[in-house]
């Protein structure tokens, strides 16, 4: 049984995309990033606490059904190196935007896989080129709400897609969840 750790609608529907068959139980873990750490080890550390602490709720008394697998993600926005979350609201959604835009940056995500075997974890980057927007443009995507609940304060699959004119790596991984990745992950589960 594949559990998804996670309450992100993106990921659901990924995950259907590919016929995986799963049930959704999103894990409830503070998700602030330490002081001084690296992107990379951020995403990782949070998509395996999130498989762990889910993974540790089905288990109750430890004795863990060994059918159990479950998948734990976080994606993040990088932009020399410094980790943009999801927008606290529109002002800074605003200058999300406003630091993305004529630049490229880094899409990160961190996937964790955890079953009574083993614990895989790593990470997928995604180099992505944003055209320049004015202020214009920026405020009236704020205003549609999109970018509210998105790292870096983007959807790649929704509104955003007509300022992105160059992906560098896996696309899904943009929306949140690296796919290829994520099934090898899941593949190494069934040695």
């Amino acid at each position: 049984m594949l559990v998804l750790a996670s309450a992100s609608p993106r990921r659901r529907e990924l995950l259907t995309q590919v016929g995986y068959s799963f049930q959704v139980m999103p894990a409830h873990i503070p998700e602030d990033p330490r002081e001084g750490e690296d992107p990379i080890a951020y995403v990782t550390r949070l998509a395996r606490e999130k498989a762990e602490a889910v993974f540790r709720q089905l288990s109750g008394n430890g004795s863990a059904d060994k059918s159990i697998v479950v998948l734990g993600a976080d994606t993040t926005v990088t932009l020399d190196n410094h980790i943009l979350g999801k927008p606290e609201d529109g002002a800074d959604a605003a200058r999300m935007l406003r630091m993305l835009s004529g630049r490229s940056h880094h899409v990160v995500t961190g996937v964790a896989v955890v079953s009574a075997n083993a614990t895989e974890v790593a990470a997928e980057v995604t180099a992505v080129r944003f055209l320049t927007m004015t202020d214009e443009e920026i405020a009236a995507y704020v205003a549609t709400g999109e970018p509210m609940d998105k790292a870096g304060a983007y959807g790649i699959q929704g509104l955003a897609a007509r300022w992105i004119p160059r992906v560098e790596g896996c696309y899904f991984n943009v929306v949140g969840l690296p796919l290829a990745l994520v099934n090898t992950l899941l593949e190494g589960t069934k040695s």
